[in-house]
């Protein structure tokens, strides 16, 4: 097996996402000198869940998803995921504004697009919680914006491609937040990796597949295989992270940290129904999302998308789930069964059994018809047009299994950082929100992988710049909340 002819890496990464490519640009502004490769086994990046068409492009801001705002047994509303998600992607704002003032990026219109986010629900039993839950929300300064309505007309105004052939006299209502936006992820990770390749020190591979990972001396040793010589080297890094979507899992298996002996998998497919009409889509401008379905697990909240990818406007309905025993859409159909150890089989088993519901959700997903997803669309938008629509393949996602004191395992909804003890290795598990977070999450990885070097006068010095408004003082501060949201959508072209 041929070596790797650099020497030993400070940074290696697995995957060529927004994820890997965000973790990248963070580490090279923190420390230009730090030496990294990102391997991919797909011929170029942003081709699996960060492409534009595997995924909903919402800048998830807690603004319109409701499953962010589940009502209690008792009535109330709590708003600390949908605060927390939000100053999340503020955070995300404030880096993509730091590159595009810095001169990194270039128009950031190729990567994010303001759309409005709406809430919208039909049946006259959900109208008391939107509307409680809008009263909750706008005492919170990140959801101040937040407009509330059950007129007719107004919803017209708000929404007229929805509201065509309804009847006046039906119930229902929305709230709207005029600030939010469409993000093409993969646009984004191009133009994160196209910086990348221009700086020292750093390298991208692609068609390499991971097929080994071993610690020896305090060093990783990965072994990569092209997939079109069959050639494999040895690549050895101080650092190393996971971050290939759903192969994750499998990867952070075969580094054998204890920490990652706790999870499993449950791969779930996805489908939308997609309109690239001109005429149809320049009368939807919104992002709309709905409540689920009795029994549908929360990855099911059906909304109607906005969707703009370079330079065209298209519409989006959906997810349908399905399912499937792969891990990524161009994996294999081999990846749950070899994901399956002695360490996670009781959790993934116990999940199997404590979620019968998700399971019989799943296969009435599966059997849906083209015509019964039309109908589905239907209640968002009464008189389409069923020559409009077509099928379009989502990504792969891999819900979490966790190892579970109390119930054996449990099935987690979200996106999970997991690190080893020394800091040497980290993965991340999970879906949405995802990409939108990507940034707060790699803060979090810094913050655990690379302590010492962050401690520093100069990595303090360099964050400050670039995040002017912490985490928690998004959350806790409305005057600095609202000064740098201003910054931030200025120079990203959303206000």
């Amino acid at each position: 097996m041929a070596q790797d002819n650099h020497a030993t890496l400070d940074v290696l990464l697995v995957g060529a996402g927004v994820m890997s490519s965000t973790l990248s640009v963070l580490l090279k502004e923190l420390d230009p000198s730090l030496t990294m490769e990102i391997v991919e086994q797909m011929e170029a990046g942003a081709l699996e869940s960060s492409n534009p068409w595997n995924n909903a492009g919402t800048g998830h801001a807690g603004l319109c998803e409701l499953n962010y705002t589940p009502q209690a047994n008792d009535g109330s509303i709590s708003p600390n995921k949908a605060i927390n998600i939000n100053a999340k992607f503020e955070e995300s704002k404030q880096f993509w504004a730091h590159l595009v003032e810095t001169g990194i990026f270039g128009d950031p219109r190729n990567f994010i697009t303001p759309v409005p986010h709406m809430s919208f629900v039909q049946e006259e039993k959900d109208i008391p919680f939107l509307k409680k839950r809008f009263e909750v929300m706008k005492e919170h300064h990140a959801f101040s914006e937040m407009e509330y309505t059950d007129d007719f007309t107004t919803l017209q105004e708000w929404m007229p491609l929805m509201m065509k052939g309804r009847d006046p006299q039906q119930k229902m209502a929305a709230t709207r937040v005029v600030h939010g936006s469409d993000v093409n992820f993969g646009g984004l990770t191009r133009q994160l990796l196209d910086y990348l390749a221009q700086q020292p020190g750093t390298k991208q591979s692609y068609r390499q597949k991971v097929v080994a990972i071993k610690r020896i001396d305090g060093i990783w040793h990965v072994t990569s295989k092209n997939l079109d010589t069959g050639a494999k080297r040895d690549i050895q890094a101080r650092f190393l992270f996971l971050g290939a979507g759903g192969a994750a899992l499998t990867l952070l298996q075969k580094s054998g940290i204890p920490e990652g002996k706790i999870y499993g998998g449950f791969p779930v497919s996805g489908q939308w129904l997609r309109c690239d009409n001109p005429d149809i889509a320049a009368l939807h401008k919104a992002k709309v999302y709905s409540l689920a379905g009795v029994d549908a697990p929360p990855m099911s909240v059906p909304h109607l998308d906005t969707r703009v990818v370079d330079g065209k406007t298209s519409l989006l309905f959906g997810p349908f789930a399905g399912f499937t025993t792969k891990f990524l859409k161009n994996g294999s159909f081999t990846d749950l069964f070899f994901s399956v150890r002695p360490s996670n089989l009781k959790p993934m088993l116990c999940v199997a059994r404590d979620n019968m519901d998700l399971t019989k959700y799943l296969i009435s997903e599966v059997r849906q018809t083209f015509n019964q997803r039309l109908d589905a669309l239907r209640k968002f938008y009464p008189e389409l047009d069923p020559k409009d629509w077509r099928i379009e393949i989502a990504g792969q996602r891999v819900q979490i299994i966790k190892k579970d004191a109390d119930k054996g395992g449990s099935l987690q909804f979200g996106t999970e950082l997991v690190a080893s003890e020394d800091g040497s290795l980290a993965a991340l598990l999970g879906a949405s929100p995802g990409a939108s977070v990507a940034v707060s999450v790699m803060l979090d990885l810094i913050k655990r992988c690379f302590a010492d070097k962050l401690a520093s006068d100069e990595w303090q010095e360099k964050l400050n710049k670039i995040f002017p408004a912490p985490l928690k003082e998004l959350e806790t501060n409305a005057q600095l909340y609202h000064q740098v949201q201003a910054r931030s959508n200025s120079l990203l072209k959303l206000a």
